[in-house]
């Protein structure tokens, strides 16, 4: 007997099977008696033919004849068992019937309540199964509340998960309660057996098991030879996902078949769950490494540099001590990359990696902070000591030839070292510094040692401030001049090759006609307080050209990128002078994404909040540029709204050959699209490249290879690329 089925129903069932069975009694009781009655008849009906023997004298009068009588009689007799078994015949049909339908209807109701009580106790579960980055991060306590709530709807004996991890097999047991340890152990030889079976391996494999315990109260023991386990075993296409294998449930009563396909059910709901809680929990733990680091080299990035550069600024002037920083820039890198080719130039970057690393000590930090530079950190070392190492560090380089691809060749590095405190107090001074000296020791013939403390130092920090100061002027005239104009560099939909948007990059025009790219000009805008002036100049003409497009539909009518300087989020003038334009030129601001690089845009994240809720009710969109750069960058995914994420293209270019790249980019790729947010890959350079992107799921992309930047954005209509 089912045990969801309710009393009241099973009290209803029986009364009215004892009724009904009262009815078919009753009808035999008067079918018994009315064959009593017929029986009487007949014996009349003997009676009267004896009569018929004798007939009365000649002359008497009669009625009516015995044998008139008799005929009658027996017309009657027929008559009433022909209604007798009519009627028999329709009640006991009736009431089959009536059973019939009685018991359909019955079952079907106790189908549907069992049914129901199953499904409400199922959602009672799957309502508490909702994600959140704690969650995902703690899969295992995430695990635990689920199979808490699962132990409420069927009390289990154990229930265990599976992995394949690098190292083999490992299991993990969750016990409802205490057990013993001699019925533990059974458990987890029938476990273990169980699932080495379920999976083709062979009884012998080893495991790494891992116990949990749901609560501490003691369990009363069970016989584990009578334990039933079902197995749901995760789909092979999740299998490279999570590298989950399978979940089981014991139970020792016999299980119904709806009690059974519910169990498997939540089954697979739980074994969905912790696979995408590790494999979420994996995509965020490999972001979160590479905020941190190099994909290319494995070395620290510049953001986790600069946090330990401020760190040891703080502590030596805590301790009154000294430090050393070392630039290593390498001599003519660029030629490697043109003649060998970018994968020997990564191979390249990768050995001398590995050669600072060993040529430092324990505790010195080693990162890359650029294509071809590398800085490190030397705690508590003067400046003749850090002279000494880096002398050290360019002739191994110089000695020792790179080897890849086949081919051998020898780098050498142009070194700058600054001291602290005697090469500056703070941050920017040592790092302005820093990138003087190793300029300095690059001018001095390369394949050189130059400390910043060597120089003369008034006149040359006079001639810099000089330099600089030019610079600014040269900026501030062409601003002024209209010669710092938009080109335009085509996005396309990696899907269908469709060039749907356009990033807008500003070129300054020098006297002479050469084209300048913003990389050589940037600094100084920032510097000199000229972003605002140089943003509306480019959102003004980059909407004019945009405007003057030949009418499209609306579905393909281009995006524009226009990237804007953070003192645009402490000013957001800018929007409502965009929105202005976009008002007189009939444009609409859902065609307008409004970029901002990642280490401007989440220096202050309520700030930042303020700037995209003004933004979006302006109708424009975002896109964070150079995700990946910045520490946490996945921490900015959950509390920040994006349109757009721009893929850093120092992940892009490494997928080919390195798989850390491709798995980073293919995990951020699945992430942005479980959240509604579209990717764009930049520094596209290749079609083997872009076939490698729209296989990992990147939605846009932009390089040389889609288009180069260009002043009339009419050149790139109806192009397609890689199609």
């Amino acid at each position: 007997m089912n045990r969801f089925i309710p009393p009241d129903l099973l009290r209803l069932r029986r009364d009215s099977l004892r009724a009904i069975t009262g009815i078919l009694e009753h009808e035999t009781r008067f079918r018994l008696g009315f064959s009593a009655m017929a029986a009487a008849l007949e014996r009349a009906h003997r009676r009267l033919a004896a009569t018929l023997e004798h007939p009365p004298a000649e002359g008497t009068a009669e009625a009516e004849s015995p044998r008139s009588q008799l005929a009658r009689l027996d017309r009657m007799v027929g008559l009433l068992h022909e209604l007798l078994d009519q009627d028999g015949r329709a009640q006991t049909d009736a009431i089959v019937s009536l059973l019939h339908h009685f018991e359909e209807a019955s079952a079907e109701l106790t189908q549907t309540l069992v049914e129901k009580e199953l499904i409400d106790r199922q959602r009672a579960v799957l309502e508490r199964i909702i994600f959140s980055y704690e969650r995902i991060s703690q899969w295992m306590e995430f695990l635990k509340e689920i199979l808490t709530d699962f132990y409420q709807i069927f009390p289990f004996d154990v229930f265990f998960v599976a992995f394949a991890e690098k190292h083999g097999l490992t299991l993990k047991v969750f016990h409802p309660s205490a057990q013993e340890s001699t019925v533990r152990e059974q458990l987890l030889h029938r476990v273990s057996q169980h699932v080495l079976s379920s999976l083709g391996q062979p009884p012998d494999s080893s495991f790494d098991i891992e116990e949990h315990f749901l609560t501490t109260k003691p369990a009363e023991a069970k016989p584990v030879e009578s334990m039933m386990l079902i197995t749901e075993r995760v789909p092979e296409h999740h299998t490279k996902l999570a590298g989950i294998l399978g979940a089981a449930f014991g139970v020792h009563e016999k299980l119904s078949p709806q009690e059974e396909a519910v169990i498997r059910s939540l089954l697979a709901i739980v074994v969905i769950v912790v696979g995408s809680s590790r494999a979420l929990g994996q995509s965020l733990a490999e972001l979160e490494y590479y905020s941190l680091h190099d994909p290319l080299t494995n070395l620290y990035n510049r953001r986790h540099f600069l946090s330990m550069l401020q760190y040891e600024i703080t502590r030596s002037e805590r301790h009154q001590h000294e430090f050393s920083l070392l630039m290593v820039d390498l001599d003519d890198f660029k030629d490697v990359n043109d003649t060998f080719g970018h994968p020997v130039g990564d191979e390249a970057l990768c050995q001398v990696a590995n050669h600072l690393k060993g040529s430092v000590r324990p505790g010195d930090l080693v990162c890359r902070i650029g294509g071809d530079e590398f800085v490190i950190l030397l705690p508590e070392t003067g400046k003749e000591e850090a002279k000494r190492l880096a002398r050290t560090i360019r002739d191994r380089l110089r000695e020792h030839p790179v080897h890849a691809s086949q081919l051998e060749f020898h780098l050498t590095a142009s070194i700058g070292i600054v001291t602290y405190p005697a090469d500056g107090a703070n941050q920017n001074d040592l790092m302005t510094r820093l990138d003087f000296a190793a300029y300095e020791a690059k001018k001095r013939g390369k394949d050189g040692v130059f400390h910043y403390s060597d120089i003369d130092r008034g006149e040359e920090v006079q001639r810099i401030a000089q330099h600089r100061r030019q610079e600014a002027e040269v900026v501030r005239a062409a601003l002024r001049k209209g010669r710092i104009v938009p080109y335009f560099q085509p996005i396309i939909e990696t899907g269908s090759g469709r060039v749907v948007a356009y990033e807008v990059l500003a070129r300054l025009i020098a006297d002479d006609g050469e084209i300048v790219s913003a990389a050589r000009f940037i600094d100084a805008i920032e510097k000199y307080g000229m972003g605002r002036e140089l943003d509306r100049r480019m959102i003004s003409a980059a909407l004019d050209a945009l405007r003057r497009l030949p009418p499209t539909a609306n579905d393909s009518a281009p995006l524009l990128f226009l990237n804007l300087s953070v003192q645009e989020i402490q000013n957001r003038n800018v929007l409502t002078f965009a929105s202005r334009l976009c008002y007189q030129w009939e444009i609409d601001p859902h065609r307008i994404v409004f970029e901002l690089l990642e280490r401007d845009a989440i220096s202050d994240m309520e700030k930042i909040r303020r700037f995209l809720s003004t933004l979006r009710k302006k109708g424009f969109r975002f896109a964070l540029d150079d995700f990946g750069s910045g520490y946490n960058s996945f921490h900015y995914l959950r509390e920040l709204e994006f349109d757009f994420v721009k893929i850093d293209g120092a992940f892009i270019r490494g997928i080919e050959h390195s798989k850390t790249d491709e798995a980073l980019v293919r995990n951020l790729a699945r992430l942005c699209h479980d959240l509604g947010i579209q990717t764009v890959a930049e520094f596209v350079e290749s079609q083997s490249l872009l076939e490698h992107l729209r296989a990992l799921g990147v939605t846009h992309a932009q390089g040389y290879y889609i288009g180069l930047p260009r002043p009339d954005i009419l050149l790139f209509a109806d192009k397609t690329v890689g199609r």
